[in-house]
């Protein structure tokens, strides 16, 4: 009898994964973001400071290299992304890294770092990409605006992030690709600024590669927002003395999806454990009413909750400690 709850979820998982597909591959000859072509970025050094003029160096890197992605558009005849790297290439935009190549990787600074004290990482989750931007850049500026003076936040879209409609985004793959690649960043970061608080912000599939990538990391707060799993069967599983939060708004769609591993023959299907659950042994906060796009929205209780864990406070309301 205990079994049949779990055969129930391992068949919804089954039937969504099969949904997915069906609808992802009649879709997948479209023109992809990917497909756009843009120049190789500059090799840059690793970042080994913040000072004020090792910074203004390195965003003059970045926005010779957007502006150059940009010209490669109009060639190609892609006015929608090269209207959106020409936004990039404003003044007052700072880029610690750009590559436009397979969809872009972009690290965008918001305040100033050389100054900052708490440092704020945001991980973003499918359907994030240069043709996307908007959405991170909004989130970006509200969570800075909240935060204030003394921190900085960084938007980090460091890895090819799955589409929501796809099969890349049941599986861990794509997290896993872009574990070492955000461990590299943090570490870099944490060295060029030794003292500062980081914290870790990952939403929905980000929540996926910062599960994946938090063994090891030297970081204050982990913070798992939207999740539909962290690639791992509890907060202990991530292996890191940072401390682990979760949450999940009252109106997000995410609490639908079904948290389960299924070993295939080609992989593993399924994101792992709700980390809002109380065995997984996240720090659970509220984040208010709001649905999967609305964690960073001006004025909600998500987003002032998660400018508290990010300068060390405690978030406001319940917190039930798993």
């Amino acid at each position: 009898m205990a079994s049949r709850p779990h055969n129930s979820r391992l068949r919804r998982a089954l039937l969504a994964a099969l949904v997915t597909a069906s609808v992802a591959v009649p879709v997948s000859g479209a023109a992809r973001p990917a497909a756009v072509p843009a120049p190789a970025p500059t090799a840059l050094a690793p970042l080994r400071t913040v000072a004020p003029a090792a910074l203004a160096a390195r965003y003059a890197a970045t926005r010779s290299d957007i502006r150059a992605a940009e010209r490669t558009a109009l060639a190609h005849g892609d006015t929608r992304r090269a209207g959106s790297l020409r936004a990039m290439a404003r003044p007052g935009r700072h880029f610690l890294s750009f590559d436009g190549r397979d969809g872009g990787r972009t690290a965008e600074v918001f305040g100033d770092l050389s100054r900052a004290r708490r440092i704020a990482v945001l991980v973003p989750g499918s359907d994030t990409g240069l043709d996307q931007y908007g959405r991170l850049l909004a989130g970006a500026e509200a969570l800075h605006e909240q935060l204030g003076g003394g921190a900085a936040v960084v938007a980090w879209l460091g890895y090819a992030a799955p589409a929501t409609v796809s099969t890349q985004v049941l599986t861990t793959g794509r997290a896993d690709e872009a574990a070492p690649v955000l461990r590299r960043f943090v570490g870099e970061l944490g060295r060029a600024a030794p003292g500062n608080r980081i914290s870790l912000l990952c939403h929905s599939y980000g929540s996926v590669v910062c599960g994946r990538a938090a063994a090891g990391l030297d970081v204050a707060d982990i913070v798992l927002y939207g999740s539909p799993g962290a690639g791992r069967g509890s907060a202990a599983g991530l292996r890191t003395p940072a401390t682990i939060w979760a949450a999940r708004g009252r109106g997000d769609w995410i609490a639908d999806v079904p948290h389960v591993r299924i070993p295939l023959p080609s992989g593993t299907l399924g994101l792992g454990a709700d980390p809002v659950s109380a065995g997984f042994g996240a720090r659970v906060f509220d984040a208010g009413g709001g649905g999967h796009s609305d964690y960073l929205k001006p004025g909600s209780l998500s987003l002032a909750n998660l400018a508290r864990i990010v300068v060390g406070q405690a978030p406001a309301g319940e917190v039930r400690h798993a």
